[in-house]
């Protein structure tokens, strides 16, 4: 069978990225004709060279399409035309997929992905990985009443065109049900871990980068993912700051790059219990996310953000790391259910940086914490079993 994937952002393990596609792809490929459509955007951003750009069996074709998390709505918008009117003539030259796999964000991605289905005549899957056009218009990204109403119509009208859906988390699938999809036509698809790469994380490795980072001795909260808009870095920060003056044992990793980047550069310079981290490729950081004893997962209170499915919260469950999530959506009822983390409310640091203090003087409670979610991660976040069920549904998708 012929799979044809539309992705905007293709990484390996060698950026400082989730890599998520990399491991799927890798799965397809071993049973299946791969032809990937997407752009180079990350392919100068490798930090290392430990793996190849694209799994065995995956043929490629890549526009030159800049992205950046600090560019504006309007660079933001060219990127995503550029992308979407290449993928659509490079998916009119394609010998016939049998299937097209669809992958948002941005919409546009899977809008390619719809045009050229039905130009072509076949079946395809369209995968949500954020709520769009809801993130954006809750941003304030997208202001005109008419402009938000053409993006629901089009957000609409692929989920009707498509023969199968794959939101990344039971927030999202209950969203697209309440556009009116049946749920026969939704499966939720996590966005999940990669666990072989999390075993790199061992006692050894970890030891050898807490005394090269000079951690000896020092408890670590780590918060591991981009400084963007919707991160509530600030809440953060403050609690950072107000932690380190209450408890001078212990070290706030930031790492990451993003739009808050200069914000949290100045309070790492003005106070000693901050550091801000380079990006660090997918394969090392499972050795950050042990180092650390907790972890954090925060968003702004917005319920559309409640949906997410950040690859940090399923990484630092899978070296034994528990994690605060931020939101009040299905992360908090995991959490909270499974006993592998804890909620603070967004926005609001003084209740963070208590429940830091409270969880941290309570060490045996930290691990019972983190093997409880390690046991999660093990038999709901493998990405090899989700490669399992996304690759069975592109076959029976295929089916005409």
């Amino acid at each position: 069978m012929h799979i044809a994937v539309f992705s905007q952002y293709h990484t390996n393990p060698d950026c400082p990225a989730t890599s998520r596609h990399y491991s799927l792809l890798a799965h397809l490929a071993k049973s299946h004709r791969v032809t990937l459509i997407t752009t180079r955007t990350w392919e100068a951003q490798r930090l290392t060279q430990a793996y190849p750009w694209l799994p065995e069996g995956v043929e490629m074709r890549a526009a030159e399409v800049p992205y950046e998390n600090k560019m504006g709505v309007a660079r933001r918008v060219l990127s995503f035309g550029q992308y979407a009117a290449y993928a659509v003539r490079e998916g009119l030259k394609l010998e016939r997929p049998d299937v097209i796999w669809g992958i948002s964000t941005p919409l546009t991605a899977a809008w390619a992905a719809a045009q050229v289905a039905k130009r072509r005549g076949v079946p395809w899957v369209f995968e949500v990985q954020d709520l769009w056009p809801s993130f954006p218009i809750a941003m304030g990204a997208v202001p005109t009443r008419w402009a938000q109403n053409r993006l629901f119509a089009l957000e609409k009208s692929l989920y009707h065109s498509a023969r199968h859906i794959l939101p990344l988390s039971p927030d999202m699938t209950r969203y697209v049900e309440n556009r009116g999809i049946a749920p026969s036509k939704i499966t939720t698809v996590l966005n999940g871990t990669d666990l072989d790469l999390a075993a790199l994380a061992t006692p050894e490795n970890v030891a050898k980068l807490r005394a090269e980072s000079g951690l000896e001795g020092k408890q670590v909260i780590l918060y591991a993912g981009t400084f963007g808009r919707a991160n509530d870095i600030p809440t953060l920060v403050a609690a950072a700051e107000a932690l380190a003056l209450a408890q001078p044992g212990v070290a706030w990793l930031f790492m990451g790059l993003g739009f808050h980047e200069p914000l949290v550069r100045a309070a790492a310079r003005r106070c000693p219990a901050i550091r801000l981290v380079p990006p660090q490729p997918r394969h090392a950081v499972f050795s950050w996310f042990k180092l650390a004893d907790i972890s954090v997962v925060s968003f702004l209170d917005l319920p559309v953000l409640d949906a997410n499915s950040p690859a940090k919260f399923y990484d630092s469950l899978a070296v034994g790391t528990p994690v605060v999530v931020t939101n009040q959506g299905w992360t908090k009822q995991l959490v909270e259910q499974q006993a592998c983390g804890w909620y603070a409310p967004a926005g609001n640091a003084p209740a963070l940086q208590q429940l830091l203090t409270d969880v941290l003087a309570q060490p045996q409670l930290l691990i019972e914490t983190g093997r409880r979610g390690q046991q999660a991660a093990a038999t709901q976040f493998n990405r090899q079993r989700i490669a399992q069920t996304i690759q069975e549904i592109l076959e029976t998708s295929s089916v005409v």
